[in-house]
């Protein structure tokens, strides 16, 4: 088998409505979707994605880029294509537009080789477990009032989700809690709930909310500060009871293990996207283990469930569903709020290729 083309197209996905977290107003999660095709008919497929389409068409055109190190490339030889990318983009630097391309192309690769041997890519690694624990996080947004926030707890606990993610943010501390205090007593006290300030708090801003949260029992407290300030992370780590989560800004898993050995979260979140594709993700992962440091995932939840299922220090995935319109299967809970692996070959979730074209920008 060789790998005959790479395409990669753009799909435009607006929101339901706006949406406002602690630093912006998303409107859109617009994206690039990756296929890399071969000679046997079996094509991969893969996605990155830009807030609101900025610079969408500069990271199309930089998947594209790529086209060069994969013709003729045998799938099962994927690393060596991982190798020339890295060293191909080292002038532009391991971060931003160009890891975040790369990891459209890998997670096509994954896909395509899982495919080719029928094989669903938790499989593929060698899985740990058929179902991960998931949240809820396409909700209870800053734009939420107090009575949208707990109809939407409660929607998301009728849907079968036993833990949820809230957003908090630079407002006065006793806003922040009548939110929190609202959602707690909407799920009651045995449901994980995340508060997320989107890095918008300073080192004692973010210590002093957080002691005013610990109350309600939070399951961690995620990017309270600027992601770059990982000293200002474990001091936060240092000053709560509450798990500090984060990693999701940060790239590669380098940026991974300088955050483990500062010791600036208790639960390691990266980003499929920023860690430049699964293969960097799987290194991540078994970097926290190495520090006994739970795992999560940011976003791209269809690809992001096989990998930690893959992962026995998995902890939970995020369930975010802003992929879902160009998406043939839908992540499916078990009766404890667990996300199914599908036994489907390669990530288990397909593009919808009618939805593709509908939404084709």
């Amino acid at each position: 088998m060789k790998i005959t083309a790479l395409r990669a197209d753009i799909v435009r996905l607006p929101l339901p409505r706006p949406i406002l977290s602690a630093t912006l107003e998303i409107r859109s999660a617009d994206a690039v979707v990756v296929f890399v095709d071969t000679d046997q008919g079996v094509t991969g497929e893969g996605l990155c994605f830009a807030i609101n389409g900025n610079r969408l068409e500069i990271l199309r055109d930089m998947v594209r880029s790529f086209e060069p190190l994969l013709i003729g490339l045998d799938p099962t030889m994927a690393a060596s294509f991982y190798r020339r990318a890295w060293t191909d983009i080292g002038f532009f630097g391991h971060a931003g537009m160009s890891v975040a391309a790369l990891a459209g192309v890998d997670a096509a690769l994954w896909d395509l080789r899982g495919r080719a041997v029928g094989l669903n890519v938790s499989r593929l690694i060698g899985a740990a477990a058929t179902a991960v624990p998931a949240y809820a996080s396409g909700g209870l947004w800053l734009s939420s009032s107090i009575e949208e926030l707990q109809r939407e707890a409660a929607d998301f606990l009728a849907r079968g989700f036993r833990a949820m993610k809230m957003r908090v943010g630079s407002r006065p501390v006793a806003w922040n809690v009548e939110r929190v205090r609202a959602v707690r007593e909407a799920i009651g006290p045995d449901v994980k709930l995340m508060a997320d300030a989107n890095q918008s708090l300073s080192v004692p801003e973010a210590i002093r909310l957080g002691r005013a949260l610990e109350e309600y029992g939070l399951a961690w407290f995620e990017e309270p500060i600027p992601y770059w300030d990982h000293a200002g992370e474990a001091e936060i780590v240092t000053a709560l009871d509450t798990p500090i989560a984060s990693g999701e800004t940060e790239h590669t898993s380098r940026g991974m293990l300088t955050m483990l050995q500062m010791k600036s979260a208790d639960v390691l979140m990266p980003d499929l996207q920023r860690m430049g594709g699964p293969t960097e993700f799987i290194r991540a992962g078994h970097l926290a283990a190495a520090f006994d440091v739970k795992l999560s995932s940011h976003l791209f939840s269809e690809m992001s469930l096989p990998l930690l299922a893959a992962a026995p220090n998995a902890y939970i995935l995020e369930h975010m569903p802003w992929f879902e319109p160009i998406y043939a299967e839908r992540i499916e809970l078990d009766g404890e709020g667990r996300a199914i692996v599908p036994d489907r070959p390669g990530w288990g979730f397909s593009f919808d290729l009618d939805a593709v074209r509908h939404h084709a920008g």
